[in-house]
């Protein structure tokens, strides 16, 4: 068991849980679901920790079907909040499907990948492995949820890299979507979207609506200077002028109460992860496990480095939690689940 991995995550759950009662003024509600989240979480983490990840792999295509089914039913009987239909409603709790979309993609592509020749990737396996990241991508996006759906794209592009998909594949890739992006601007996004993006390029042109939780997220991070307002101390995230401050941009409530110190200790924690769990797929003993392990941590850095670029408005506002430390049951089990994976290749790596 790689306990400094562990330990690490711990602690960010831990902040998440003291930003997320700072944020919404102590033990409410939304407090006591992320902590059931956690719990749930921990469940998840232990059981993809003991299965090994060879017998998972060979039933992933039940796991990535399970997924489908979700994901239809939240199109035609999910839960509307926001405008936005992503959630199963279970009357307790609400689970959101597209969350364990990450796991599923890496653990079928994984499989997917570690058949063909090492460094030379045959056309149909792509092909396959196209078809099987963009079915929940463009099903994810109709919820819709354009920023859960980019995070599967990392999950294909760095596995296809590594299966030996060769650069003129990805030139061909980048090029198709230089080309198609006036379509899907016109055709694909929704006006909310088109105006996020236009806003992020000058917020001030709609201070008071679109452009107001990218303006209000820089001043919070902003506001925090080198050592932070205190905990619970901060005006921006305390006062809610920050909306969905406990989720979207618990980061900005970070670097408000915590400062560029707290940043940094924080940054310092993610990286010190995406470490350890580069080093789980350097010491995997075949291609299977360390293909599943870069594809677990290709979604979550992602996710990662988008919502804190986003929390410092140096990107378009997207639904995105930050891992580990935004409000989130569904991101929080799924997450866990990650990283339950990861471990799994580590802890077998001895194993015949």
């Amino acid at each position: 068991m790689d306990w400094a991995m562990v330990s690490a995550l711990t602690v960010l759950c831990l902040m998440g849980l003291a930003m997320i009662y700072s944020a919404t003024g102590g033990p409410t509600g939304v407090y006591v679901t992320q902590v059931y989240g956690i719990l749930l979480g921990i469940v998840a983490f232990v059981v993809c920790l003991s299965v090994d990840y060879r017998s998972l792999s060979d039933r992933s295509h039940f796991i990535y079907g399970a997924v489908l089914l979700l994901l239809c039913y939240v199109l035609i009987f999910g839960a509307v909040r926001g405008g936005a239909r992503r959630w199963i409603d279970l009357g307790v709790f609400n689970v959101q499907p597209s969350e364990f979309a990450g796991v599923a993609i890496a653990l079928v592509l994984a499989k997917v990948f570690a058949g063909s020749r090492r460094g030379s990737i045959r056309p149909v396996d792509l092909m396959i492995g196209g078809a099987l990241t963009a079915v929940p991508i463009v099903m994810i996006a109709q919820q819709p949820d354009l920023g859960t759906a980019a995070t599967l794209l990392p999950v294909f592009l760095v596995l296809a890299f590594m299966a030996g998909m060769p650069m003129r594949a990805f030139a061909i890739l980048a090029l198709v979507g230089v080309l198609a992006a006036p379509v899907v601007w016109r055709f694909a996004l929704q006006d909310y979207q088109r105006e996020r993006i236009s806003t992020f390029l000058d917020p001030g042109q709609d201070a008071q609506g679109a452009g107001y939780q990218q303006i209000q997220a820089r001043i919070t991070v902003g506001s925090g200077g080198m050592w932070g307002k205190g905990f619970a101390e901060g005006t921006q995230g305390q006062l809610r002028f920050l909306p969905v401050s406990h989720n979207d941009f618990i980061f900005s409530v970070l670097a408000e109460e915590q400062g560029f110190a707290g940043v940094l200790a924080t940054l310092g924690l993610y990286l010190f992860v995406i470490l350890r769990a580069l080093e789980a797929a350097r010491l995997a003993k075949d291609r299977l496990g360390a293909y599943l392990v870069l594809g677990v941590l290709a979604g979550f850095t992602f996710q990662v480095i988008y919502n804190i670029t986003m929390s410092a408005g140096l990107a378009p506002v997207k639904g995105l939690t930050l891992p580990l430390m935004s409000y989130g049951g569904s991101s929080m089990i799924a997450t866990l689940a990650g990283f339950g994976l990861i471990l799994n290749v580590r802890m077998r790596r001895f194993i015949n």
